[in-house]
């Protein structure tokens, strides 16, 4: 793609206004000191959940609604959490499971764990029971709001006293969970070794014994083929360090990338995900669309966003965003707003900053579905995706939360030989 080495003056200017846009939102701001394990950049990292113990209160309870998400086809949905807390404090918070068990009857031997704990997974977001009502302290009371994405999994709520710091679990809630957990989600485009190639990666639940994933794709208005897609996941075991090897573990699920090839230069294509069940039935996703590159050479504007350090932040307000990556949102929604106008993006490096958490991965693919299902979203690994202790990083550090870049070359595709170097 010839014009892909520059950038035309119309789109350094849309540039220079969505970073400018980020800077003002992330204003006022503290630098933050980069630490192992995530520390001081991830927010979860400040949660001691290793050392909380159950401390269950007969008269406290945790109730969340719906019980089912999703049921109008949506892959996120509004929760209420209504809370009743017999001692209130104000550093009482929820958390939010998922899996909804996270007791230790889940917990998997580690050499990296000192020592056996109650709770050995993390919550995959969390809010102070008196964010939205400042009288709780005096009635124990308060309706917290979450917008929960689906992530494969069921969800619960906890009440925990003592902080974050001396996490005391006193009440958990019901169970809720999506209509469909296992439902094809969140495709993201890659431009492919070949300029009239595209490849689709998307999450599921369903591994190639309970259904064959493929992409039906064609051009708009005409005939629809289908394109098998190939699978890979990975393990607890395949982390390199804490946390991703401990409580910031997460099952990510089934990873599936498909191959569209021979594109016509310079138009447009639908495509939808789809799962073949055994019983000879099919899971689909909704509809998406994207435009082919042109031909090598041809007289075309190209139009290239390039940024690196976005990471992701929560619409519903958790507090564990609120000095967090403030100005990713604003960003994204920036590229959104303006998507018809840009025909690829390359996120250079420190995509999610999850720092081993890795839930967030889930949430960030989410939050950039509109982008990246429409256009090439291209990665390259930066230091909190790939460096970790003793894994051939280039630095030796921990920045990576002991992901050692296996998430991120395993949750996007990328048109190399070896990942790994990418």
């Amino acid at each position: 793609m010839r014009s892909l080495s520059f950038l035309s003056m119309e789109y350094l200017f849309l540039l220079m206004s969505i970073l400018s846009q980020c800077l003002k939102f992330g204003s006022g701001t503290a630098a933050v000191v980069h630490a192992g394990n995530g520390d001081g950049v991830q927010p979860l990292s400040k949660i001691a959940i290793h050392k909380a113990v159950y401390a269950l209160h007969e008269n406290a309870s945790v109730k969340a609604h719906p019980l089912v998400l999703g049921t109008k086809g949506g892959d996120s949905d509004w929760v209420t959490v209504e809370i009743e807390c017999p001692k209130p404090s104000e550093d009482d918070w929820i958390a939010v499971f998922s899996p909804a068990n996270f007791s230790s009857s889940i917990c998997q031997p580690s050499d990296d764990m000192e020592q056996f704990p109650d709770i050995c997974s993390a919550p995959i977001k969390y809010k102070y029971a008196n964010d939205s009502d400042a009288d709780y302290k005096k009635t124990g009371k308060s309706s917290l709001k979450f917008q929960l994405i689906n992530q494969r999994e069921d969800f619960s709520f906890a009440l925990f006293s003592g902080g974050l710091s001396d996490p005391k679990l006193v009440a958990v809630s019901n169970v809720i969970s999506f209509a469909n957990p296992k439902a094809p989600l969140y495709p993201r485009l890659s431009q492919g070794k070949s300029w009239n190639e595209m490849t689709v990666t998307w999450a599921s639940g369903y591994n190639v014994i309970e259904a064959v994933p493929f992409v039906e794709w064609g051009m708009k208005g005409e005939s629809q083929t289908r394109s098998p897609a190939g699978t890979l996941t990975f393990h607890q075991n395949d982390m390199c360090a804490p946390p991703a090897r401990t409580v910031g573990w997460r099952d990510p699920g089934f990873i599936h990338t498909s191959f569209l090839k021979d594109l016509w230069p310079s138009s447009v294509y639908t495509y939808k995900l789809g799962h073949k069940l055994v019983d000879g039935s099919f899971v689909w996703s909704k509809s998406y669309s994207f435009k082919s590159s042109p031909y090598p050479g041809q007289d075309s504007l190209q139009r290239v966003v390039i940024f690196g350090d976005m990471g992701k932040a929560e619409r519903d307000g958790s507090n564990e965003y609120s000095n967090y990556q403030p100005g990713s949102l604003n960003t994204t929604d920036q590229l959104i707003k303006d998507l018809k106008n840009i025909d690829i993006v390359f996120h250079i490096g420190d995509i999610t900053y999850a720092n081993g958490y890795i839930s967030q991965w889930d949430q960030f693919t989410s939050q950039v579905e509109r982008i990246a299902s429409t256009v090439p979203y291209m990665i390259a690994s930066g230091n909190h995706e790939r460096d970790a202790p003793n894994s051939g990083s280039f630095y030796d550090g921990n920045d990576s939360g002991g992901e050692c870049g296996v998430v991120a070359e395993t949750m996007f595709y990328v048109p190399a030989e070896n990942r790994a170097k990418f």
